[in-house]
């Protein structure tokens, strides 16, 4: 039983067993991208905010690894000037939902089961995450909310995180020189309403660990992309969205165990 969470993390670690389709958010009036598997009727879904200045395509691996799994994963690709509006972001990713939710994907006609949502994201598209999720907090449609290097936003994640009580999962990083965990994550966490939350610290990780490929922003942010946060990033999101999204326990243990440079820095337990 030991070595149960780490063998739950490496077979989260590889690709699913779906076949991954990938579209255009554009198609019905909202730039972005969308990954869905290729086939599959009442599937859970995922919206993803970018971080600063970054391109969505940054992420398409995340995004396309989710998608082998089981899970819609769609990112808008607004706001991304060097001045965006973290609320403007917010709304974007609750548009994605509603798109995902009433647009059937996929030739073979996909669906999204509106009672298996959830937010996800990276820097400030983290926080526009939470602010989306607290927005939402009173129809109860979010159900799960995921962040890697959260940054803080106007208005603060901090304050929206007070009316959030789904589960929340949040990756910050021990060299993250741009949105230090003390002021941005933990905060987060810290203030959270919910009592179902975690935060881990990824070693070895920058604020851009998360992003791949080569982008002009690496010139003026710490940070680049880092196969080891990539990987750890795509199996503790996976396992955390398929437990509260589509109601399997299988991957519990390994939210629940520490991992190698992913250890359990917070957690508040839900009440049973």
């Amino acid at each position: 039983m030991a070595s149960k969470p780490k063998q739950l993390l490496a077979e989260l670690t590889h690709p699913g067993p779906h076949e991954v389709l990938r579209g255009n958010l554009a198609l019905v009036g909202l730039p972005g991208v969308v990954f869905t598997p290729r086939a599959g009727l009442g599937l859970p879904a995922v919206a993803f905010g970018h971080g600063w200045l970054q391109p969505p395509d940054r992420y398409r691996g995340l995004l396309r690894h989710l998608a082998s799994w089981g899970i819609v994963a769609a990112a808008p690709a607004t706001q991304r000037g060097p001045l965006p509006s973290h609320r403007l972001l917010a709304a974007d990713l609750l548009t994605t939902l509603d798109v995902v939710t009433t647009v059937r994907l996929g030739p073979d006609g996909i669906s999204v089961d509106p009672a298996k949502l959830g937010l996800a994201g990276h820097s400030t598209g983290g926080g526009s995450a939470v602010l989306a999720a607290a927005q939402e907090a009173q129809s109860k449609r979010i159900k799960a909310v995921a962040t890697i290097t959260a940054a803080q936003t106007l208005p603060p994640a901090t304050e929206s995180a007070k009316a959030i009580t789904v589960p929340g999962l949040h990756l910050a990083a021990d060299g993250d020189l741009v949105a230090p965990a003390v002021a941005h994550a933990e905060a987060i966490v810290g203030a959270w309403g919910g009592d179902d939350v975690q935060l881990r610290f990824l070693g070895k990780a920058s604020h851009l660990g998360v992003t791949e490929g080569k982008h002009w922003s690496q010139l003026i942010m710490h940070g680049k992309p880092h196969r080891g946060t990539q990987q750890l990033t795509r199996a503790l999101f996976t396992a955390f969205f398929l437990t509260h999204l589509t109601g399997t326990d299988k991957y519990r243990p390994l939210l629940e165990a520490d991992v190698k440079r992913a250890p359990i820095e917070r957690a508040e337990e839900p009440a049973h």
